[in-house]
This record gives C-alpha cells, sequence and structure tokens, in this order.
C-alpha cells in the first residue's frame, strides 16, 4: 500500500538524502511498516541507522553534512524525542548546517476512527499544544504533515530551505493517522525545488573594496567558517597572496586557510589580549565570521576602515552584534572573492609595496611557527596539550578528518596539528557540548575511507553520550579515533570566573565545583559499550607509542580507539 510513509522514503531518496538516523518510537508504526515493505520489495531508499540516542543522530547527521554538503534526515518520536535533540538542535541552527528532522506526533483521534488511533497511554500524555514551538527558534522551516496527497511537495521545499543560504535545519512532523494514510504516488521535478543560487557582489562594491584593500598598508581579511566551501579557501589563497594580505582566524569552525601558508596569522578565541596583527590592520575585511573579535579585549584600530560580507550580515538570530563596517554586503562568499579575484587581474598594483606586505607577515608567520614548535618539546612530568596534539599530527594522511571540541584547548588543536587541506577540520559552529562523537561517526558514515579522529574535552566526551556513539560505531562498522584532553573538569567555566573576578574569592578557593577528580575511565566506557581499544595515558613518555598503537587499532584491526590523556590539572 502505497501509504504518506512510503511517500516520505520516496522524498528523502529523491532529495539526496543518503542517511536516515533514527529513534523509533509508538509514533511511527507506518513508517516502520513503509520501511519493511520498501526492502521486501527491493526499492531503493536511503540507509537507516538505528541511534539510541536523539542528540547523537542530529549530531552525526550534522558531521555527514559537513563532508557531503547534503542533508540528512532524523527521526525522532514526539515532543520527548524532539526535546531530547537538545545542544545538537541549537549547533545545527548556529553552525548553518542542513538536516531534515522529522518528528511523529500523537495520534488526533482515539475511537478508533481512523488506522492508527490511539491505543497506548502514552499517547494522551505526549500530546501537546505547540510541539514545533518547542524547535521554532532554532529551524529555518517548519510544517506538519496533513494529507498524503502533498508529503512529497512539503519535504522537497522543507529541503530548499535546508540547501538555501543561510543554510539551517528544518522541521516536520505528521500524526499517525496522516502517515498510514494510502495515496497515488506523485511525481516531482527535483530542479522546481532549487535552493536559492549563491548571492553576490555588486560590481560598485566590488571596486570599492578592491579600492581599499589596494591602498591599505596592512590589509587583514578576518574569518570564521569561509573554509565549509573548499573552493572559497582557494580564492582566499588566491586573493590573499594577489595582495600580500594577512588572514586571521576567529573562532574557526573549519580550516579556513592553509596552516603553512606565510600569510596565516593564527586564530584567535577567548585569550583576554589585545591580537597584535589585528590592531595594527588599518583595512580589515571580515568574510563569514559571528564573532571576528571581542570588543572588551581584542578590535581593530579607531581608525581601521572595516568591509563585512556574510550570507546574514545582519546576524538575525543573534539579538545583540553590531561591528563599525562601512561597507556591508549579503554574498556568498566564494562568489565574492572570485569576484575580487577577476576584478584585481586587471588592475596594475605597486610590486614593491606587495612585497612588502608579503616579508612583514611571512616574518610575524615564522615567528608565530617558531614558538608554537617549541611547546611541542616533549615535557617532563606532565602530558601537555601541545605535545599530545603534536603526536597526533605526526600520523595524520591525507585521508584524514578532524573533529574539534577541545573547548580550552580548540586553538591548541588548531596550532599544532597545522592542517593545510580544505575539508580536513571541522567543530559544531555552535555552543553546546557534546558534539564530537555524533559528529565523527556521521564524517565516518558518509566517509568511509577517511581517517577520522575526534579531539574532545573530558567535559565534552561525556556529554556526547559515548554509550550509544561506540555502540553504533561497532555496528555500523564506522571506527575513528578519540583523544580526550582528561584535565579532570570544566577548565571554560573557571576560566570565566576568573576572567570576571581575577582577584576575586574564586581567584583564593580550592574548590570551584568544576572538577571531575578523580574521574570516570572514559577509555573503558567506550571498550564496554563498542569493544574500542581502551588507553590511558599519563606520562609523556608514553604518549608516542599510545598513539600509533590507537592509529594501527582503527585502520587495521577496524575498531574505534579512546586515548584518555591526562594533562595538567585544571
Amino acid at each position: 500500500m502505497y501509504t504518506a510513509s512510503t511517500a516520505l522514503l520516496e522524498a528523502l531518496q529523491e532529495c539526496g538524502v543518503s542517511l536516515v538516523f533514527c529513534n523509533f518510537g509508538s509514533d511511527h508504526p507506518a513508517l516502520i511498516e513503509a520501511l519493511a515493505e520498501a526492502r521486501a520489495e527491493e526499492r531503493s531508499i536511503p540507509r537507516v541507522i538505528t541511534c539510541p540516542n536523539e542528540m547523537v543522530a542530529l549530531s552525526a547527521a550534522h558531521g555527514s553534512a559537513l563532508v557531503t554538503g547534503q542533508a540528512q534526515a532524523v527521526v525522532v518520536h514526539v515532543e520527548c524525542g524532539t526535546q531530547a535533540l537538545a545542544g545538537a538542535l541549537h549547533n545545527a541552527a548556529k553552525g548553518r548546517v542542513p538536516v531534515l528532522i522529522f518528528a511523529g506526533r500523537s495520534p488526533f483521534t482515539q475511537a478508533g476512527e481512523l488506522r492508527g488511533s490511539r491505543n497506548e497511554f502514552i499517547q494522551w500524555i505526549q500530546d501537546v499544544f505547540d510541539q514545533h514551538g518547542i524547535v521554532r527558534g532554532y529551524v529555518k522551516y517548519d510544517n506538519e504533515l496533513r494529507t498524503a496527497r502533498n508529503v512529497k511537495q512539503i519535504v522537497a521545499r522543507a529541503m530548499q530551505f535546508a540547501h538555501s543560504d543561510p543554510k539551517g535545519p528544518v522541521y516536520l512532523s505528521g500524526a499517525r493517522e496522516v502517515m498510514e494514510e494510502a495515496t497515488e504516488p506523485v511525481a516531482l521535478d527535483r530542479a522546481d525545488y532549487r535552493p536559492i543560487a549563491p548571492g553576490a557582489l555588486p560590481e560598485d562594491g566590488v571596486a570599492a573594496l578592491a579600492a581599499d584593500l589596494i591602498a591599505a598598508r596592512r590589509p587583514l581579511l578576518v574569518t570564521s567558517f569561509l573554509g565549509r566551501t573548499p573552493d572559497a579557501v582557494r580564492e582566499l589563497v588566491s586573493l590573499a597572496h594577489r595582495l600580500g594580505m594577512g588572514v586571521l582566524e576567529s573562532v574557526p569552525s573549519c580550516l579556513n586557510f592553509p596552516a603553512n601558508d606565510p600569510l596565516y596569522m593564527g586564530n584567535q578565541w577567548n585569550q583576554p589580549r589585545q591580537n597584535p596583527v589585528l590592531a595594527e590592520a588599518d583595512v580589515v575585511l571580515v568574510v563569514d565570521s559571528d564573532v571576528p573579535w571581542i570588543p572588551t579585549v581584542s578590535h581593530p584600530a579607531a581608525t581601521a576602515r572595516i568591509h563585512h560580507i556574510d550570507v546574514d550580515p545582519l546576524k538575525q538570530q543573534m539579538p545583540l552584534w553590531h561591528i563599525p563596517a562601512q561597507g556591508r554586503w549579503r554574498a556568498d562568499a566564494a562568489t565574492a572573492l572570485r569576484q575580487l579575484n577577476r576584478h584585481l587581474h586587471g588592475v596594475t598594483i605597486d610590486a614593491a609595496v606587495i612585497a612588502e606586505r608579503h616579508t612583514h607577515y611571512a616574518s610575524l608567520h615564522a615567528t608565530r611557527d617558531a614558538e608554537l614548535r617549541a611547546l611541542e618539546v616533549p615535557p617532563v612530568g606532565e602530558i601537555t596539550p601541545e605535545f599530545a596534539t603534536a603526536c597526533i599530527r605526526a600520523h595524520l594522511d591525507d585521508s584524514t578528518i578532524v573533529v574539534n571540541e577541545g573547548i580550552s584547548n580548540y586553538h591548541i588543536v588548531i596550532n599544532h596539528l597545522a592542517l593545510t587541506r580544505p575539508g580536513s577540520l571541522f567543530a559544531s559552529g555552535g555552543g553546546s557540548l557534546g558534539w564530537n562523537g555524533g559528529a565523527a561517526l556521521g564524517v565516518k558514515l558518509s566517509r568511509p575511507e577517511a581517517m577520522v579522529v575526534a579531539m574532545t574535552g573530558d567535559g565534552s566526551y561525556m556529554f556526547s553520550v559515548p554509550s550509544t556513539v561506540f555502540w553504533m560505531a561497532r555496528h555500523y562498522d564506522a571506527p575513528f579515533l578519540t583523544l580526550v584532553f582528561n584535565n579532570r573538569g570544566w577548565k571554560s567555566p573557571k576560566l570565566s570566573a576568573l576572567a570576571v573576578h581575577p582577584h576575586g574569592y574564586a581567584s583564593r578557593a580550592n574548590d570551584l565545583d568544576v572538577s571531575f577528580d578523580p574521574p570516570p575511565d572514559y577509555a573503558g566506557v567506550a571498550a564496554a559499550a563498542g569493544g574500542a581499544h581502551a588507553c590511558t595515558v599519563r606520562r609523556p613518555e608514553d604518549m608516542a607509542a599510545a598513539v600509533a598503537e590507537a592509529f594501527r587499532v582503527v585502520r587495521e584491526e577496524r575498531r574505534c580507539a579512546v586515548l584518555d590523556v591526562w594533562v595538567p590539572h585544571l
């Protein structure tokens, strides 16, 4: 029987979805039946991935979308499952990640009037007045399926929203009676539902921006997530070298510029100090960044000319946001940078000026690089995060994709991995912890040939629901390596408190209620849940061998490996 659920599966397949991360409940009989029927008849449908936890499901879809550019689907159970998406929905929204979420709804009949009518007590308890209100502040589009006749059209429209800039999650729901409804198949032309084409700079904007960059003494580009599009990285490298322009990452959620390029000026996070490169710049171009700087501690000079390019330059979901920009444009980064490169191709620029810029920034890059390498010297006594990260770097290859949720070690992971390939590094783009495990799983499922490495703090590791993550990894043959920076607690809340009260009571207290000491057996949890290789490393002299063995296990035995690395206590 061709039902609304059959149409839903077909629509997902036709819209390019290859993975459906499912946490089924009592509201999904029709969908379960449609899946079984499709398999019995050998019809092509997306691969179903069983997810015992909803946040892991959405984090996995998030990771998959980062490496494929394609929205995957998540199926959850009524309002309970919707709420259990929790911080993963925040991350997908703030990280601009396309994903389609489908939730069931409690049946709307109770006397057997329609197939799917209520027959379990929870269907009264789980019926709420505004299920969509739970997510409406975080999704680009939401709709309820009310008839089987237009399921495909609604799914296609939802995916059009998900893939149009700024990209993001979309949410659909359907009650049991609707999902059981029989209908006739509908053929859709997917071309009718293409996402909105990337936006470009106006011609006068290209000319004005190029003129400012040419006239500058110290031009600087600041970005956070431009590298989500590999073409944008290539255009940025070309533009930076053409102009002798430095590139600074601010809170980067991907690789935006090769770390070995002499124009790379590093990355800034919450460090409580003025960034000297930012202070020196007289023209600053901000491209794809939610937080290009933190004004209370680091900002451009008051005399600097600032320009801003973003797919969402108003930051419409942020109640408080402003940078003092002279030029603001809503445009796609790759498109805008390509326009600038084409414009400058026909412009004569003083070669001596460009050479001086290159020399200046290359000197700063070399000094920074030497300082970073000095931090990687094997320590005595305790393992430093810098040394641990360098040990990981020694085993990376051209297939490696790193998932970074290092929190207080975010910048250390980026600095000491020193990656150069677009698409080799991702963070969530949001602020809810526990993304790393599900994301690494989603990346591996979509890129099975890649070596996937998750770098995470111990608090983030606990938030990630490792019992679910590592069961799924073994069940679906998706092994990856996890390094846990174990400082026995939440270091970031401590740093936040001391930043506001540097000489207060907290600065003198022995206990700030953020410690996990003694800590759980992080590696042991993964071993118990999914047969992972488990190794706790406390001494620097054991680090190199432990990392080598972990990589061997993942690559040769196809098992997950978890390195519980003890770094200095928070």
